[in-house]
């Protein structure tokens, strides 16, 4: 493809200009006599932070901060003592939580791009309708769509709305992205809970009274847990699986325990309804979560991850589609941290810890790859005037090398600790033995999406979902006549 070769040619000049001109220009300050020692410690001290953090992460992750006012019913006083403790903290564990007030009408709002979707949005629809348990005040189900032409899809979907009255069908005529659909449905919306899906995520029957039981206390946005559902397809998809289960099993998880503070992640995610309606999403965006997690706070609203609200999702199943996909990641969180940074510092709503979290999250985490690469041409041009290190230094440097890769065994073996479900030990074996080329290539799709944020080069690419398993819908087995009424059509504003 002429898109791969134009990806590849990218990260090969990235990478000469990181690596090439550095080498050339350390091995220049050698010859002059420069040391360059002070730089090595710079860059040990990086690795080492980043291990010390995926450590406190992984120690944090243990305790667990899940939606339960319910603590384990033990004839033993001590034990009693324990789990009631552990309740108060709202780290209870993930049994089924009993709100004390009903859970009041709720909304899913699904958005999707149908010529990508149109093969699984039937079974996310059904699996929505069919699974998940209804709030005593109600349930609606909305999905917010866009096609550039007719689909065969929409009179299915129209079909399924006649069988189902909860089921409301949105085409978004001039719409061209996520945030536009989402923002053009709101005008549907009418549940006090308002859950986020994207077209391929099937969430867990209970979703609603978990989320309810942190609304009910004061949180405006509860982030669930997304975990891979087509993880036996290939080796890629494992490996994604099991980053998954880091990411919303350990990281998401640790740093709303420690600062109260967390993001929302794009799907699985439940908002107050008048929140979200303020807040809406900015279709300009190439991370509207992220983008809209930030106004979020700054607004001095409150979002809290909680891991215990499943959501199943499926994962790229190329390396084609994996790197489109992190690469507008890398793009998107850099360019919500240029546009917000300076508002974090200077908000009265967030607490010096969360300042710390979020600068942490906009900066640390995406400049990492260019930072870490230059261990790189450090050590080239240190072999080209054929010198070494001082032997301490040389010890510190052996010591934040191994403790980094430490780190990330340690995470792993976390992640199968607290992992959602009991994937196979290949899994887990498979990524440690990968860890090092799979975050080596992360970082190079980083700093490519870092060029192409420079080059002012910001296309959405949508993610192409590949080949799914066949799913037979209600509509096979009992077909019916064509629709009697058209989709409610509503026309995308690009305004924001």
């Amino acid at each position: 493809m002429r898109k791969w070769s134009v990806e590849i040619h990218k990260a090969i000049f990235t990478h000469v200009v990181l690596i090439g001109i550095p080498t050339i220009f350390f091995y220049c300050l050698r010859l002059g006599g420069w040391s360059l020692t002070g730089l090595h410690l710079v860059i040990a001290t990086f690795y080492l932070f980043s291990a010390f953090m995926l450590l406190l992460e992984s120690s944090s992750a243990m305790f667990r901060r899940f939606a339960t006012d319910r603590y384990k019913k033990d004839p033993s006083k001590l034990n009693q003592t324990y789990y009631a403790a552990k309740a108060a903290l709202g780290i209870g564990g993930a049994r089924q939580p009993y709100p004390k007030k009903p859970v009041p009408k709720c909304s899913f709002l699904i958005a999707a791009y149908l010529p990508n979707e149109q093969d699984i949005i039937l079974e996310t629809l059904e699996h929505i309708l069919l699974n998940v348990q209804r709030p005593p005040g109600g349930l609606e189900v909305i999905l917010a769509y866009n096609t550039p032409t007719d689909l065969p899809v929409e009179q299915k979907l129209q079909q399924l709305a006649q069988l189902y009255s909860e089921l409301r069908i949105l085409r978004v005529e001039g719409s061209s992205s996520k945030a536009e659909n989402l923002n053009a449905a709101f005008e549907l919306v009418t549940g006090e809970i308002t859950c986020i899906l994207d077209a391929d995520h099937h969430p867990a029957p209970d979703c609603f009274f978990r989320a309810w039981h942190w609304i009910d206390r004061g949180y405006d946005v509860v982030q669930g847990r997304s975990i891979i559902r087509n993880h036996a397809q290939n080796l890629l998809t494992q490996t994604i699986a099991i980053e998954f289960e880091m990411m919303y099993g350990i990281i998401h998880a640790a740093k709303s325990f420690l600062t109260d503070s967390s993001i929302f992640g794009g799907s699985n995610g439940y908002w107050r309804t008048p929140v979200l309606k303020r807040i809406r999403f900015n279709p300009v965006m190439l991370t509207e979560d992220i983008d809209a997690s930030m106004r979020t706070l700054l607004n001095g609203y409150r979002i809290l991850h909680d891991r215990s609200i499943i959501s199943t999702e499926l994962a790229p199943v190329d390396f084609y589609s994996f790197w489109f996909q992190r690469k507008r990641w890398a793009q998107g969180w850099l360019e919500v941290g240029l546009k917000y940074q300076s508002r974090v510092v200077r908000s009265d709503k967030l607490n010096l810890q969360q300042k710390v979290f979020w600068t942490y999250l906009l900066y640390y985490c995406e400049f990492y790859s260019l930072v870490a690469i230059q261990i790189i041409p450090l050590v080239f041009s240190l072999s080209l005037v054929q010198a070494k290190v001082p032997a301490a230094i040389e010890q510190y440097l052996w010591f934040s090398t191994l403790l980094s890769f430490f780190s990330g065994v340690v995470q792993t073996l976390v992640t199968a600790k607290v992992g959602a479900i009991r994937y196979p030990l290949h899994y887990y074996l498979n990524h440690m033995l990968l860890l090092i080329p799979y975050i080596a290539f992360k970082n190079v799709i980083a700093i490519v999406g870092v060029y192409d944020h420079l080059r002012g080069y910001s296309s959405w690419k949508v993610t192409p979902r590949g080949k799914q398993p066949h799913y037979h819908s209600l509509l096979q087995n009992s077909p019916l006549p064509a629709p009697t009424s058209e989709p409610v059509v509503l026309q995308s504003t690009k305004r924001f």
